[in-house]
């Protein structure tokens, strides 16, 4: 893992948006499904097609990492696919990877609580919508994984396992930048969806895909299946996006400059495959 960083600060548009009388009233309008999916629509036609050598420019990315291709609109362009070898996975068994290129903090789950961003709480229970679910995790591990725009946004599984149907739950759909996360409670209102895999070394580990603000599609190869550590889980179109694993107590350790950085506003960049804890 890279070395921590510090929380970007946020940009006027978001603060407009989050903390002002009339950015809240577009917010509401900003946020109606028909919006969303009339934005979805765009990022799915051939015109969004001009949106991608200044999208590449915008936020330096370097497309030599990727597999090349034509791209017939903006989606195709952001769910490309990286090479092989710049992801490479970490197959030993007691290491627990990494799932998506991401920047990661970290969080110790106590009485069904989880501080996914300072100043904010929120609870394991409102997060997955079912009790028994979250009693599972009381006293474990809560990774959060906030994939910004210029991040490979394809994402993987962190073990071999069994998982369980894909479990949608609606939501307004939100960004997921820093300021929104203290200004709403995001992880109640996103629209997401979980799994349970009853993985090889970790126990049953809950992995959960957040979409954000208008277009945040998240799209999962499978339902219940058996799967492989590596092997693609999904990808997220258009919109920053966020991860969650829930890991259950006693069942993972992690370095604990981990939880360190994360108290003092600092994420930890990781990229998919590598890893980020044992098994314990």
């Amino acid at each position: 893992m890279e070395t921590p960083i510090k929380i970007p600060r946020d940009n006027k548009s978001l603060y407009f948006l989050y903390r002002t009388v009339t950015g809240r009233v577009m917010l509401k309008f900003l946020t109606l499904r028909s919006v969303s999916k009339i934005a979805g629509i765009y990022m799915e036609s051939a015109a969004s097609a001009n949106l991608i050598n200044g999208f590449i420019k915008k936020n330096n990315i370097d497309m030599s990492e990727y597999i090349g291709e034509d791209y017939r609109c903006f989606n195709d362009f952001f769910t490309r696919r990286i090479k092989k070898k710049l992801r490479p996975i970490d197959k030993d068994p007691s290491h627990l990877i990494a799932p998506c290129d991401g920047l990661l903090s970290a969080y110790h789950i106590h009485d069904g609580l989880v501080i996914p961003i300072k100043q904010s709480e929120y609870s394991i229970e409102d997060l997955v919508q079912n009790k028994r679910v979250s009693d599972m995790y009381q006293n474990g591990t809560c990774l959060v994984f906030r994939l910004c725009v210029n991040h490979y946004h394809r994402y993987c599984y962190p073990d071999n396992g069994k998982k369980s149907i894909n479990i949608h739950i609606d939501g307004i759909l939100h960004t997921v930048r820093p300021i929104a996360l203290r200004s709403r409670p995001v992880f109640t209102q996103n629209s997401r969806e979980y799994t349970l895999i009853k993985t090889e070394n970790f126990g049953t580990i809950m992995m959960m895909e957040i979409g954000a603000m208008l277009v945040g599609k998240i799209h999962n190869h499978h339902g219940r299946a058996g799967v492989e550590r590596g092997e693609e889980k999904g990808y997220f179109k258009y919109g920053g996006s966020t991860i969650v694993l829930l890991i259950k107590n006693n069942k993972a350790v992690f370095d604990e400059s981990l939880f360190e950085s994360t108290d003092n506003n600092m994420e930890t960049p990781v990229k998919m495959g590598e890893v980020i804890g044992y098994a314990k």
